[in-house]
């Protein structure tokens, strides 16, 4: 297929979520490129970080998305999935992930939870893992499973003097985060930044998270906008610890507004979209979002991520230095 490419630009200083009806012109279902009606400032074909999209959603979609973005991921490689808590079925198919996990020779990476689940300690989540086919595909290493690490947050952190991960970090010189896009029922939604910061971190390295910085004692308690910003720079610790060496993957399909950790999830009310790939996880996130609001069927997750002010996280995390909120789309 011709390469095509589209212009997006969002100024990084936009506080809160922009209309609808702002992204419906740049990004529509057809693949036709306009105008954005309505405002206009912030579009303008500006450049920023390159984020590459297909609408394939398949085992060689992954492969091909993967090599557009043109990085060798160096030395022992772990790609960081959601293994997705048993009743669920909306996390990434293993199967449709085994060609590229094998392609980098890799493990697949997780950590286990912090509230009442199947996944909640190392032989639980072995378990699960196994139930779910990620065994059939790699071996899968639990990183927290016996011992956490700290790492260092981004300068300009108010939530987290430090973020917890599983010790298991340290193994790896390279991560692939392969995330599923979809809701969440605190964060509003789900992607490479939730990965980033909840997923990697070790289970009281999540109850931190979610209390804002308050406790690793207890996920309960925190305030929300304090737990989209907690999740921002613990992201930012994962992201600079191997910098140049980590690449993103959002399959944003079985949109559902739940996330992968419900054990029985809102069923999707929303077609599928497709497969967005960056080196930015803030640029990543920030397409896969504009792509929710310029779907014609989007309401119900533009309801879920406005009522949890979702948005913040992509805020805090530009304002971090993590990553851009302009991006240039190329369809491959």
């Amino acid at each position: 297929m011709k390469r095509r490419t589209f212009l997006v630009s969002l100024a990084a200083s936009v506080a809160g979520s922009a209309p609808a009806e702002d992204f419906a012109g740049a990004w529509r279902a057809d693949g036709a490129s306009t105008a954005p009606t309505g405002k206009t400032s912030g579009w303008g074909g500006a450049q920023g970080a390159s984020v590459y999209f297909t609408r394939e959603i398949s085992s060689n979609a992954l492969l091909k998305i993967y090599a557009a973005l043109g990085i060798k991921l160096p030395g022992s490689v772990g790609v960081k999935v959601s293994t997705g808590e048993p009743g669920g079925h909306h996390f990434i198919n293993p199967q449709m992930a085994k060609a590229l996990v094998a392609s980098l020779d890799a493990n697949i990476v997780e950590c286990n939870t912090a509230y009442g689940g199947r996944r909640g300690t190392l032989s639980e989540h072995i378990r699960a893992a196994l139930e779910h086919g990620w065994a059939d595909i790699a071996a899968v290493d639990i990183m927290d499973g016996l011992h956490t690490l700290n790492l260092p947050v981004p300068e300009g952190s108010i939530r987290l003097k430090h973020d917890i991960v599983g010790s298991h970090f340290r193994n790896y010189d390279s991560f692939l985060v392969l995330s599923h896009f979809k809701g969440h029922a605190m964060g509003g939604f789900g992607g490479a930044l939730k990965n980033l910061s909840i997923g990697f971190a070790s289970r009281n390295g999540k109850m931190l998270i979610h209390t804002g910085g308050k406790t690793d004692l207890t996920w309960r308690g925190g305030k929300q906008l304090e737990f989209l910003e907690a999740m921002a720079e613990a992201a930012g610790a994962v992201h600079q610890a191997r910098p140049n060496a980590m690449a993103y993957i959002n399959v944003a399909n079985n949109l559902s507004v739940s996330c992968d950790c419900d054990s029985h999830p809102a069923p999707p009310t929303m077609n599928d979209i497709g497969i967005f790939a960056s080196l930015d996880p803030v640029a990543v996130d920030q397409a896969c979002v504009d792509a929710i609001y310029a779907a014609p069927d989007g309401k119900d997750l533009i309801a879920r991520m406005e009522s949890r002010q979702g948005i913040h996280i992509l805020e805090h995390a530009a304002a971090l230095n993590l990553g851009s909120r302009a991006y240039r789309l190329i369809e491959i």
